[in-house]
C-alpha cells in the first residue's frame, strides 16, 4: 500500500472501506483478548473456507440449472501470481536490517549514557512505561492503539487550530521546565550548547 491509499484509509475519506478494515482489525483484537492466536487464526481460516466452500456450490448449481459454462468462480484469483518476488523480500530486508541497526545504535547511545539528558529522558520513559504496564497489557495497548490511530487524524482534521493551541501551549510550559531544571543541575548542558 502506499501512502496516498493509507492516509485516505485513516482520515476515513472512504467510509465503507475504512469501516471495514477498522472493524475487522478490531474485532480480530477483541477475539485475541478471549482466546488464543492459533483458535482466532483457525476460526478465521475455517470462516472463510466456509464461504468459498458454500460460493463455489452454490455457483456450480447455478451453472448447472442454467447449463451455462462460465467454469470456476476463482478462476481469475486462481491464475493471477502471489508468490513474493526476491527484489522485493530483499527490498524490505534490507530495510527492515537497517532499521534494526539504527535502533541498535540508539540503545547502545541511550544505555552507555552518550548524552546524559537523552538518557535521562529515556529512563523517565521507561519508568513511566513502568505505570502503563502495570495498568494494561499489551492485547489491550494494541487496541487502544488501533482506535486511536482510526479516530485521532480525524479529530484532528476537524479541531486543528484549537489542538495546535493547546499543545503549543503544553510546549512551552515543558520547555521552560526542562531549561529550568538543565540550568540548576550540572552536566546536563547540551554539547552543542
Amino acid at each position: 500500500m502506499d501512502v496516498k491509499r493509507v492516509s485516505e484509509l485513516l482520515y476515513w475519506r472512504d467510509v465503507k472501506t475504512t469501516g471495514v478494515v477498522f472493524g475487522a482489525a478490531l474485532l480480530l483484537l477483541l477475539s485475541l483478548t478471549a482466546c488464543s492466536i492459533v483458535s482466532v487464526a483457525s476460526y478465521v481460516g475455517l470462516a472463510l473456507l466456509s464461504v468459498t466452500v458454500a460460493f463455489r456450490i452454490y455457483k456450480g448449481i447455478l451453472q448447472a440449472i442454467q447449463k451455462s459454462d462460465e467454469g470456476h468462480p476463482f478462476k481469475l484469483y486462481l491464475n493471477q501470481e502471489v508468490a513474493l518476488s526476491e527484489d522485493v523480500a530483499h527490498r524490505y530486508s534490507d530495510m527492515l536490517l537497517s532499521r534494526i541497526n539504527r535502533a541498535v545504535v540508539e540503545l547502545r547511545r541511550l544505555f552507555l549514557v552518550d548524552d546524559l539528558v537523552d538518557s535521562i529522558k529515556f529512563a523517565v520513559l521507561m519508568w513511566i512505561l513502568t505505570y502503563v504496564g502495570a495498568f494494561f497489557n499489551g492485547l489491550t495497548l494494541l487496541i487502544l492503539g488501533l482506535v486511536a490511530v482510526f479516530s485521532c487524524p480525524i479529530i484532528y482534521e476537524k479541531h486543528q487550530a484549537q489542538i495546535d493551541h493547546y499543545v503549543a501551549m503544553v510546549s512551552g510550559r515543558i520547555t521552560d521546565i526542562v531549561g529550568k531544571i538543565q540550568a540548576m543541575v550540572p552536566g546536563t548542558k547540551r554539547k552543542a550548547e
